[in-house]
């Protein structure tokens, strides 16, 4: 499939570039990809990466566990089960953050999310760039949601959006975030979690961590990559918090990968989280508001 080289930093055009890591797909194609590393504001991302006509490719299948409902499987049992806890924790944390109920989310999936935030009143509107995404929302959850098309073309204001899992794999990262910030209104908060490659579990599964996620996460963030990204386009860092579920579902899929043991990765994932200091856990969610 084509490929296309970066010579700069999508996130701040530096080309002070060096070679990190290189994954493999092990999930669906098992090609490799380059992880390189901006010395200038700390992003890395894949290189080279697939073109916009190519990448959805590298999503079809069945088993793309956050486009999916199935329970099929350990790990997709177990993703169910800690989905529908968490699914309450972030609407608490949305209430705790806003007292508007104007709720844009980027990247719905199968709407479980949404579903779970119109039940407590929010009033929500739901963007996902993947058909099938799309029908099963409408069917299983009752969402009706909108093609990711949409986004470039809302004039509306959001008392929060909320991109659980997205930002990582957004193509025009710089023009999107813009777009976004702009649609947050004024003290409203764009909430942002994406996996962290400074974590524990990071560090140890080296390219066996399947949260990098290649080719489709284009980017990987740490909190020194990210908050500065957000922050200029007009937005404040207000806190971080941990997804310490993460940890332990990222390492079963790396033991996974490296043909490894469940227990291992119990093990891992709990010693991520004891090991984890401020904004060292394997996911985080990170907090803006617009002042």
């Amino acid at each position: 499939m084509e490929q296309l080289n970066q010579s700069a930093c999508p996130a701040c055009g530096a080309t002070s570039l060096s070679t990190y890591l290189t994954v493999k797909d092990y999930f669906l194609s098992k090609e490799d990809f380059r992880l390189e590393l901006c010395d200038s504001c700390h992003l890395l991302f894949t290189n080279p990466r697939p073109s916009l006509e190519h990448i959805g490719d590298y999503y079809k299948s069945e088993e793309y566990v956050s486009h999916s409902s199935t329970k099929k499987g350990l790990i997709n049992r177990v993703y169910s089960w800690v989905r529908s806890y968490t699914l309450k924790q972030k609407v608490s944390l949305l209430r705790e953050l806003t007292s508007g109920k104007q709720l844009l989310d980027i990247g719905s999936g199968t709407g479980h999310f949404l579903a779970q935030a119109k039940k407590s009143g929010f009033e929500t509107l739901g963007l996902e760039p993947d058909e099938d995404a799309r029908r099963v929302a409408l069917s299983e959850n009752e969402i009706e949601l909108k093609d990711l098309n949409l986004l470039h073309n809302l004039d509306q204001h959001f008392d929060v959006i909320t991109m659980w899992h997205v930002l990582e794999h957004v193509y025009y990262l710089q023009d999107d975030l813009r777009k976004i910030v702009s649609l947050v209104s004024q003290n409203g908060v764009l909430i942002i979690a994406v996996p962290n490659y400074t974590s524990y579990d990071a560090q140890y599964y080296r390219e066996y961590w399947a949260a990098y996620d290649v080719p489709r996460h284009l980017y990987h963030f740490s909190p020194k990559s990210l908050i500065p990204l957000v922050e200029s386009k007009g937005l404040k860092f207000e806190k971080m918090l941990p997804m310490k579920f993460d940890s332990y579902y990222v390492s079963m899929l790396s033991e996974k990968y490296r043909g490894g043991s469940l227990l291992k990765a119990m093990h891992i994932g709990f010693l991520s989280n004891w090991k984890a200091k401020k904004g060292q856990s394997s996911s985080q969610i990170y907090i803006f508001r617009k002042r």
